[in-house]
């Protein structure tokens, strides 16, 4: 095909030489890192940035865990209070016309206030035995251990600065990278 004006307008060049369709530019591959200042160091921008990012998603991955804790704990509760409830509404409701039976019972062969006396210590017997076992479920409800120890972590990990909170005990001996200080001019 020749080489006309027309042609050329329907076809633009990129600065490598390769031509292209008119308004669609070439991919290229960068021939540099993008992260890295011209000394091939990192930038005080992009270290900037990947410490807001890695502390954003350490904290989502901190709630994560936490709720994934905080669910099974949350479960486990729910069955210890459903537990307390069937056995208060089994004591007030379902067991009256049973018991009074038993007391009606019991009065055959004994004065009546005794048939009344035991059928009511039957009931507390009951009671305090379906307390303990809702109770027991609810001891063996526990906190988010996880959470717990992976947010103790943290502070290991952050780099500590002169003015810093932490006591020398409390975060473990361990050597960062240092952001070089700023230059001027």
């Amino acid at each position: 095909m020749p080489h006309t004006p027309d042609t050329e307008d329907a076809v633009s060049r990129n600065e490598n030489g390769q031509s292209a369709p008119a308004g669609r530019p070439v991919p290229a591959i960068p021939l540099s890192d993008a992260d890295l200042g011209p000394r091939g160091e990192p930038s005080i921008g992009n270290l900037v940035k990947d410490a807001t990012a890695s502390m954003s998603t350490l904290v989502r991955a901190e709630v994560a865990l936490a709720k994934a804790e905080l669910v099974g704990e949350a479960k486990k509760a729910g069955a210890g209070t459903g537990a307390l409830i069937v056995a208060g509404v089994t004591a007030l409701y379902a067991s009256f016309f049973f018991f009074f039976f038993l007391a009606e019972l019991l009065d055959e062969w004994l004065p009546r206030w005794a048939s009344f006396l035991i059928v009511f210590a039957l009931l507390v017997v009951i009671t305090v035995g379906v307390a303990i076992v809702g109770y027991v479920f609810f001891r063996k409800v526990r906190g988010p251990k996880k959470t717990i120890e992976s947010v103790k972590e943290i502070p290991s990990v952050l780099p500590t600065s002169g003015s810093a909170t932490h006591t020398e005990a409390s975060v473990p001996d361990v050597d960062h990278p240092r952001i070089p200080p700023a230059r001027e001019g």
